[in-house]
């Protein structure tokens, strides 16, 4: 599953996943954002695990904050670096969100979002007690995945990136209950609320939880200070 998104849904595919977006796709993808948005202060530094072709980078390097990018495609963080390529405070690297290169508390904010936390397919827990190392004492690592709300809308959107080719046909019996599967061996699934705080209480760190316009669920994780 992890070469899906080093290669099949790399780069130029990637993008197309997105602009093919139905509507109401669009309008979660931009409420995802201004989200982010909301929860990071001017000059912070920030890191996207995940960054694919920089498209939410973009959106973040809007405040003179230092930004860092990591993807596991080189062909994402080539275009990435072609998207972004007048983005003075944006560094961008090939790296496995579960062995960063960076040292603790190296960040304010490290974000996950796109239900990255599914997508990337490893164990949730060590990859929020990395994210958590490289945060400062008092920062926050803030993981998203799809409300429950939002299914016949994502659905829809899936079925759309199938129809391009971006994706296997969706296997329609084993698909349901918030997990979607192709009949290419893509399987997408879902974080919850309740996984979200089980995942917390695994790692020792509650998260805070907030539903955002009926199609995203935030998780923050609040590093301690101590």
């Amino acid at each position: 599953m992890a070469g899906y998104y080093d290669e099949k849904l790399a780069a130029e595919r990637l993008k197309k996943c997105y602009a093919i977006a139905p509507p109401a796709a669009r309008v979660y993808l931009e409420a995802e954002i201004i989200f982010v948005l909301s929860r990071i202060g001017r000059g912070e530094r920030v890191l996207e695990l995940g960054c694919g072709y920089g498209r939410v980078l973009a959106r973040l390097a809007n405040g003179r904050r230092e930004i860092f990018g990591i993807d596991t495609s080189l062909a994402s963080v080539r275009l990435a670096r072609e998207e972004l390529r007048g983005a003075r405070h944006v560094r961008l690297a090939v790296m496995n969100a579960l062995r960063l290169g960076f040292p603790p508390g190296a960040f304010d904010r490290v974000i996950c979002i796109q239900n990255g936390i599914s997508a990337f397919h490893v164990d949730p827990e060590p990859l929020l007690r990395e994210a958590l190392r490289v945060t400062r004492p008092g920062g926050s690592a803030l993981f998203s995945s799809y409300a429950e709300r939002f299914w016949d809308a994502r659905l829809a959107w899936f079925e759309a990136q199938a129809a391009h080719g971006l994706l296997g046909e969706i296997d329609r019996e084993a698909t349901g209950g918030g997990v979607i599967v192709c009949k290419d061996g893509f399987r997408a699934t879902t974080f919850r609320p309740r996984d979200f705080e089980r995942l917390g209480r695994a790692a020792g760190v509650a998260p805070c939880i907030a539903e955002m316009d009926g199609s995203s669920v935030f998780a923050e994780f609040t590093r301690p200070d101590a």
